[in-house]
């Protein structure tokens, strides 16, 4: 009994939501501030929001008017924008397809009576995209850059003088990168996969500094822009690592060059997973440092909570009699996850 409880407790912590990857989506908006006319486009995936939102961009996105025109409502709503104390007024929404149905851009105009002053930006998403949603918005106009501002929950508007540089930072990067991955559920249950079976500290370590070391290369080139990998690749891929690795699992064949071997070429497609939260924000320069630093640094703490958290677990297990068969009925759980993903990834396009 106490195996079974042991597996139990395994399964809830790798398996919180069977039926999405991530819990807290991340829209990215670039807004641009020109002559009495401000655009807002804003980039979100519709498979890592609530099922009614990721099912409405997905008919817009295929052509349907009422669905689109809905949307655009919708954005109105949640979209305010004034400059110089005076609102900006709604124009037209126009709703794109930009990433094969991975990715949606909702490019909204509005126009201002003026173009110099203090901005301010209030937004709403809650109704539509669910209350954890964030939003990472880049501010640009003629007088210069305005930084980089996370909205969510807790910030729902903005101010600040055009022109003077207002940047998210080190900090707000740092939350990003753990929200990314403590949400992120099939990066989790592909970690949580390559350490069944891991019984000591220094094994643990390895494989959890392989998969480090991995996603950030990749990471880093993605977000710079010396490799543009589609997601209709990416996304199954990370889902079919977390199958690989489990039936791995199941068949015994998981010799410790060969996991780090693995867990190193798989973590290198996860990071490319990863650079889906910044590449949209196109920065540059000491801001692009910034956000990878402070994404990355997210990340390994992310990791590492998820880690310390799972291990009492993993060690347990490793104590049972029966500590090989615990291991083999976890690995099919986490496979069957993972094809899940694969499947409704595959089917996306």
């Amino acid at each position: 009994m106490s195996g079974l409880r042991l597996l139990l407790a395994f399964c809830c912590v790798l398996l919180p939501s069977i039926a999405g990857a991530h819990v807290t989506a991340t829209g990215i908006a670039v807004v641009a501030i020109e002559e009495r006319e401000v655009r807002y486009r804003l980039t979100v995936v519709p498979s890592e929001l609530p099922e009614a939102a990721g099912q409405l961009l997905t008919r817009a996105m295929a052509g349907s008017r009422a669905d689109a025109e809905q949307l655009a409502d919708a954005m109105r709503h949640a979209v305010a924008i004034r400059i110089d104390g005076a609102p900006c007024q709604p124009g037209r929404v126009a709703v794109q397809d930009i990433g094969a149905g991975m990715k949606a851009l909702l490019d909204y105009t509005l126009h201002c009576e003026t173009a110099s002053g203090r901005f301010e930006l209030e937004e709403d998403w809650g109704d539509l995209f669910g209350a954890h949603y964030l939003t990472i918005a880049t501010i640009r106009s003629a007088q210069g850059s305005g930084g980089e501002h996370l909205l969510g929950q807790d910030v729902r508007r903005i101010s600040l003088d055009l022109g003077m540089p207002a940047p998210l930072g080190l900090a707000g990067f740092v939350r990003l990168g753990i929200e990314h991955i403590l949400t992120g559920y099939d990066h989790l249950l592909f970690l949580f996969a390559l350490l069944i079976g891991a019984t000591s500290f220094w094994r643990v370590l390895g494989i959890a500094s392989m998969f480090t070391l991995a996603h950030s290369i990749t990471l880093s080139i993605a977000v710079l822009g010396l490799v543009h990998p589609p997601p209709a690749v990416i996304e199954p891929l990370i889902a079919a690592s977390i199958v690989w690795v489990a039936v791995e699992n199941t068949l015994g064949d998981a010799s410790l060059r060969r996991r780090y071997a693995i867990t190193f070429g798989f973590g290198l497609v996860h990071g490319l997973g990863f650079a889906d939260a910044l590449q949209p924000l196109a920065l540059s320069g000491w801001p692009l440092v910034h956000a990878l630093a402070g994404f990355n640094i997210g990340v390994e703490i992310g990791q590492a909570i998820a880690i310390v958290l799972a291990l009492p677990i993993f060690f347990a297990i490793g104590r049972l009699a029966r500590a090989v068969i615990v291991y083999r009925y976890a690995s099919v759980a986490v496979a069957a996850a993972g094809t899940y993903w694969l499947l409704e990834r595959l089917l996306e396009f």
